[in-house]
């Protein structure tokens, strides 16, 4: 017998990511409830039709799938486990869809603790950018039992364009780690490169239009570095969100004694934009850091704004 197609989605959390992820869920049809802590976030989903709960467990009594986007392994645990937690909620054979970043092995753990439940449970972080979640472009890497995943994959193509099966449990989230090491890289590359343009005072603009269509064209080249020219560090992914996946990505190398180098020069590098006030700034504000190492300013990015050496 064919399982029903899931028409009812709850979501949970509706930061920078999540409030454009859940909008295309409405726009393609799905009966969405949603949830945020701060529930102001919730006024323009509510605009387009989708409905308001009162808590995590309220969204999940209203839904056949459960989407939570929050910061850390600790927030889903909460949204999920809490007092009020969608757990509570949860009805046999409901599906919670973690689209956050977090510890593969806590992904792992928490999706024992809800097959008690006979609940289940993907992990599907994404990657994309804020500019992904709006234009429904997002990369999403999936973990979890196979045929669970083919039953939301409508799901996902409303909120992204790639989508890939990638293992079990927790395969989802150390794939989307995988991730991470490589875009904090780019970020290092694309600062450097901009800093060697910058003291060999050759024109920016037309250097980089012609990297960009080379052997080091990245996608921080095409959305960052554009923005750095223009001294705009307003974040699409948050500097304190780049270092809370750094940190998740050095915790699981550890255990595996697997030394990452490049990437704990990156996260020295986002510290120092932190400890200059930078936390909520873009991650294309590692060049505040790199103008600091290197004594110079490029043309084009002074920010002014104050700040304070924390």
């Amino acid at each position: 017998m064919t399982e029903q197609a899931i028409r009812k989605v709850g979501f949970i959390g509706l930061g920078i990511m999540g409030r454009s992820m859940a909008a295309n869920l409405v726009k393609a049809g799905f009966d969405v409830t949603v949830w945020n802590r701060t529930a102001a976030r919730m006024q323009p989903l509510l605009e387009m039709g989708a409905r308001g709960a009162s808590s995590p467990r309220a969204v999940a009594e209203a839904s056949e799938a459960v989407i939570t986007i929050v910061t850390d392994s600790d927030d889903v645990e909460q949204v999920l486990f809490g007092p009020e937690g969608a757990a509570h909620g949860a009805r046999p054979g409901t599906v919670v869809i973690d689209m956050s970043t977090i510890s593969p092995e806590r992904t792992r753990r928490m999706a024992e603790r809800l097959a008690e439940k006979d609940v289940h449970m993907l992990d599907a972080p994404v990657t994309g950018g804020d500019v992904g979640a709006r234009d429904g472009t997002l990369s999403i890497m999936v973990g979890g039992d196979e045929g669970v995943f083919r039953r939301c994959l409508p799901i996902f193509e409303a909120m992204g364009r790639h989508i890939v099966h990638v293992g079990p449990s927790g395969a989802g989230q150390t794939v989307k780690l995988c991730n991470q090491v490589i875009v904090a890289l780019n970020l290092l590359a694309m600062g450097e490169g901009l800093a060697f343009a910058a003291k060999a005072g050759v024109d920016l603009e037309k250097m980089l239009s012609v990297v960009q269509k080379g052997a080091a064209g990245s996608w921080a080249l095409d959305n960052l570095a554009p923005r750095v020219l223009r001294g705009d560090y307003a974040p699409g992914f948050m500097v304190k969100l780049q270092q809370k996946d750094l940190r998740l990505a050095l915790e699981a190398a550890a255990g595996m004694n697997l030394p990452l180098l490049g990437t704990s020069l990156v996260q020295q590098l986002l510290r120092s934009v932190q400890a200059y006030g930078g936390d909520d700034d873009g991650t294309q504000a590692i060049v505040t850091a790199l103008e600091r190492v290197g004594n110079f300013r490029l043309r084009g990015s002074a920010d002014e704004r104050p700040r304070e050496n924390k």
